[in-house]
């Protein structure tokens, strides 16, 4: 029996419930996110008192491990069969291990440094091999919702605003409660037994949202393709991996993202090096950073829509990707070429977190256009191959905003060590040489990604809306005709 061709999804709008349940659970990625780019390296480096470029290589060795396993969950649940359909199943399974492993990551056992790199390095990989088992599923439900072009940013523009919000949230409570200012701790951030009590609140939340999410879009699965009807063998699965590759649109975004999302890292996990021997702040100062970064997040999610629908997906990125690198740098820059206020006045806060809730607006809307740009490729990779493969894109898609963890957390471990920014430091009582060399390192990698990044955006081969609709009006007359495209395979019952 042949297999009934399916078209891209209905062009329908969703309705706020929807869209909410879906973006609620990216709070659980974002707690993951920003705990390892903004305190994961602080912890184990000015806390535990491991070298900050071996804590960053055993962070960047773990992303190693997901450049395999992401895609192969990707093209997993691309193929598998349930009544709960292609996603839930790895949805409702991930939440438990997820915040059990969030929990181990943040209390390592006591022993030598090789001990403790080891645990931090195997917990790491179990931590992201579980939110992988989330996120890979949960992304490539985008482009299976709804195939109305415009209606593609919105709903990832809600994954991306509850993800910021939730990571940066966790980050609120946790600078304003857990690792407030004691007599014990003067600064705050560097309190031990904070991170502690950190932990069991955020692998809660983690698991929490995980499972909102997922019985909130449990009803949303009738309304899904269904998967290829034969499940492949492993060969298979590697071969579909490497195709993917060759598709340009895809590689375009991937690398823009590697490029991107690597900026970010280095942004987030030096910016609290930053604000704590740069600008000398404590964690109550933190605090309002986390709500600069939480405004900037949400003047992203109404500014990004607005944009992409005036100038175009494409257009609308590689504006974000200009200006966002320029304007998180500049205040770092300002404080080498003494143009920024001195440390103390008053001018000095409100104008750093103006610029940090600006910068934010493009950092963001540089992740929902590329997401939303993913999305489309689905439909292109469809009219070439024959099959939807949401998963795989979306694997790679997830894998792009591991590097923030990966390459971000290990260029600034080596870029730590090579400034030779010392172990345990004290506030105020690091060198204006060590302070510079860093600010300068920082931004010259920074000017360098981003110039990467825009070269490559530029050669996105997609076009807007208009090809976007005649692609899937193909789609839609193939599938009308029941054609097989290519890779159609012999149907088999829908496991009940």
């Amino acid at each position: 029996m042949a297999e009934t061709v399916l078209a891209a999804p209905r062009e329908r709008r969703l309705g706020l419930p929807t869209k909410l349940a879906y973006g609620f659970g990216s709070i659980a990625y974002g707690i993951k996110d920003n705990g390892f780019s903004t305190l994961l390296l602080l912890f184990y480096n000015q806390v535990v008192g491991l070298p900050a470029d071996q804590v960053g290589l055993a962070i960047m060795a773990a992303l190693v491990f997901d450049a395999f396993v992401d895609p192969v969950i990707g093209h997993l649940s691309d193929h598998l069969q349930t009544r709960w359909g292609r996603r839930h199943p790895f949805m409702y399974a991930s939440a438990i291990p997820i915040g059990v492993l969030y929990l181990l990551l943040w209390n390592p056992p006591r022993g030598s440094t090789i001990e403790t790199l080891g645990w931090l390095f195997a917990i790491a990989v179990l931590v992201r091999t579980a939110i992988s088992c989330y996120e890979v599923p949960s992304s490539a439900l985008a482009p299976e919702l709804t195939s109305d072009y415009h209606e593609r940013t919105s709903v990832l523009g809600y994954r991306y605003l509850f993800g910021w919000l939730g990571g940066m949230g966790m980050l609120l409570l946790t600078f304003a409660v857990f690792l407030a200012n004691t007599p014990d701790y003067p600064q705050g951030q560097l309190n031990p037994h904070g991170y502690v009590r950190y932990s069991y609140v955020a692998a809660a939340l983690m698991t929490a949202a995980i499972l909102m999410s997922a019985l909130g879009t449990h009803r949303q699965i009738k309304y899904l393709p269904r998967a290829a009807p034969v499940r492949p063998p492993i060969g298979r699965t590697f071969h579909a991996i490497l195709g993917t590759l060759s598709n340009k649109a895809f590689l375009v975004l991937f690398l823009t993202g590697i490029c991107t999302y690597t900026n970010q890292g280095l942004t987030f996990a030096l910016a609290t090096y930053f604000n704590t021997y740069l600008w000398e702040f404590g964690s109550q100062v933190l605090v309002i950073y986390t709500i600069a970064v939480l405004l900037g997040v949400v003047l992203a999610f109404g500014f990004v829509r607005r944009l992409s629908r005036r100038v175009g997906k494409k257009r609308a990125g590689m504006w974000c990707v200009a200006i966002y690198p320029v304007i998180a740098a500049a205040p770092m820059l300002g404080r080498v070429t003494d143009v920024m206020p001195a440390n103390g006045t008053l001018i000095l806060l409100p104008l750093l977190m103006g610029l940090t809730a600006l910068a934010q607006v493009f950092g963001v809307g540089v992740a929902i256009m590329l997401a939303s740009m993913m999305a489309d490729v689905v439909e292109d990779a469809q009219a070439r191959s024959g099959e939807r493969r949401e998963g795989i894109f979306f694997a790679g898609s997830f894998f792009m905003q591991k590097c923030v963890s990966g390459f971000g957390l290990f260029l600034t471990g080596a870029i730590l060590t090579a400034v030779a920014f010392p172990i345990h430091a004290v506030p105020g009582k690091v060198g204006k040489d060590v302070l510079d060399n860093l600010v300068l390192v920082y931004c010259g990698l920074m000017a360098v990604f981003s110039l990467i990044a825009l070269f490559v955006l530029s050669k996105f081969p997609l076009g807007g809306e208009a090809e976007h609709r005649q692609r899937l009006e193909r789609l839609a007359e193939t599938a009308s005709h029941g054609v097989p495209l290519p890779g159609s395979e012999p149907e088999i019952p829908v496991i009940e």
